[in-house]
């Protein structure tokens, strides 16, 4: 059966966002090794044998890189090729409908775009591919899919010529990792030693981050610090921050607007 491609950008925790409605020609998706290689004097022979010579030390992966090219449609072009039907579930998030079944102006999908990109915040890229069955339906996982949070790195747009309305454009992302700090505790072993233990951190969450909290019955600084950072540690530059004293971090007023650190 066909194979059908779709490809989504969503931003702010899936709070916008769209589909492209027609399909890049191609994408190209680029996953690199970061092996750094060294020249070694070698000891041969016997049983301390030492390879001479270059050797690659392999280290973690670069970040996947993905480009491609397409064009936004003008509303009153009809192209038979716009992408049509929507996939109601993916592998990472079941039961999950999509952002936007239909098409929308292109200068909405230029300005978007630009947007996400003055925020300095990455976006969702996801690149579902689906097997029509013979039930008209489509399967609901591939091992091509792509789900990955990115940033914009490029992005190039002019208008056609030839197809009044259309934008052409060409866009470039960069996988994103989000990282932060995270809390080590002490923690006694069963041969009665004390061990450091990292504590794992919070989901990261994809949203845009607030300039400020306003405090709530159940608050605390360690809890405000939790949702927005993922752990507690920056509960104390919080408290700083806000100029709150040792002696008034226990009776922060219900309404009270706690400027927040950025990220």
């Amino acid at each position: 059966m066909e194979d059908h491609y779709f490809i989504y950008l969503s931003f702010n925790n899936q709070a916008e966002g769209w589909r492209l409605p027609v399909n890049p020609e191609s994408i190209e998706i680029s996953e690199e090794g970061q092996g750094k290689t060294y020249n070694i004097v070698g000891k041969g022979g016997g049983t301390e044998e030492t390879r001479a010579g270059e050797i690659n030390v392999i280290q973690s992966p670069r970040l996947k890189t993905v480009s491609f090219s397409s064009f936004f449609p003008s509303k009153s072009h009809n192209y038979p090729f716009i992408v049509q039907g929507i996939p109601e579930l993916t592998p990472n998030t079941p039961n999950y409908r999509y952002l936007s079944d239909g098409i929308h102006d292109p200068m909405k999908y230029v300005k978007d775009i630009r947007k996400w990109m003055e925020t300095k915040h990455p976006i969702r890229f996801m690149y579902i591919v689906r097997r029509g069955r013979e039930d008209g339906k489509l399967d609901n996982a591939s091992d091509r899919d792509l789900n990955f949070p990115a940033s914009i790195e490029k992005f190039e747009w002019k208008e056609v010529a030839g197809s009044p309305g259309d934008i052409e454009y060409t866009l470039s992302l960069k996988e994103y990792v989000f990282y932060s700090a995270r809390n080590v505790q002490p923690v006694v072993n069963a041969k009665g030693e004390t061990v450091l233990v990292q504590q794992q951190s919070a989901r990261p969450n994809e949203g845009v981050m607030p300039e400020t909290h306003t405090f709530q019955d159940g608050d605390s600084l360690t809890k405000i610090s939790t949702k927005y950072y993922g752990d507690s540690a920056r509960a104390r530059e919080i408290q700083e921050l806000n100029g709150i004293s040792d002696s008034e971090v226990e009776g922060i007023e219900n309404g009270t607007v706690l400027k927040l650190p950025p990220k």
